[in-house]
């Protein structure tokens, strides 16, 4: 009964994951008014996956439906990171900033909070990724996913992800004198 009722809820997991993130897409696009921001910000998903699956992978816990729904709110939390990180480049590029001065600034403003964030999380849920009480069972693998997402979800936030906008915004938004080529950002 147990094998069959996680067999279940594993199926239905794999519909819910997809779902989630094509409305969050959805919610971004509407956020930022184009689809280049929204994806910049999905980017952040991968690289959270994979700190969570190797968190798994370390602890020696198996995919199981707690872990998925850590998935889920990992995905949400290096989310919101995104966006604090490309609202506030793109607030200072609207300001009269150079892209490198923008995207600079804004990493030195928002670490604080991109930090504060994860380390929240993660300080957290710390008792229920290293408990061994009644219940830990379905706690843990929940709290290990979004502990080790975040790790690796940080780091790329504050050092990869900037590089990647940088990348991006000047292939489309500047010309080849470093100029914007539309107002609308």
């Amino acid at each position: 009964g147990d094998f069959e009722n996680q067999q279940r809820a594993s199926k239905r997991l794999a519909q819910v994951v997809p779902i989630s993130i094509a409305i969050i897409f959805i919610i971004l696009f509407v956020l930022f008014g184009n689809s280049r921001d929204a994806g910049l910000v999905l980017l952040n998903v991968p690289y959270a996956a994979v700190g969570g699956i190797d968190a798994l992978l370390i602890t020696g816990f198996n995919f199981s439906i707690s872990a998925g729904i850590g998935f889920i709110a990992l995905f949400g939390i290096c989310i919101q990171n995104g966006v604090i990180v490309v609202s506030d480049i793109k607030q200072n590029l609207w300001n009269g900033l150079k892209l490198e001065d923008a995207i600079h600034q804004s990493v030195k403003v928002r670490v604080r909070s991109v930090l504060m964030t994860a380390m929240m999380a993660t300080i957290g849920l710390m008792p229920a990724a290293v408990s061994t009480g009644i219940g830990s069972e379905s706690q843990r693998p929940l709290a290990i996913v979004i502990i080790g997402g975040l790790v690796t979800a940080t780091i790329f936030t504050l050092f990869i992800f900037p590089l990647m906008v940088e990348a991006v915004y000047r292939m489309v938004l500047f010309d080849k004198n470093g100029k914007l080529k539309q107002r609308k950002l």
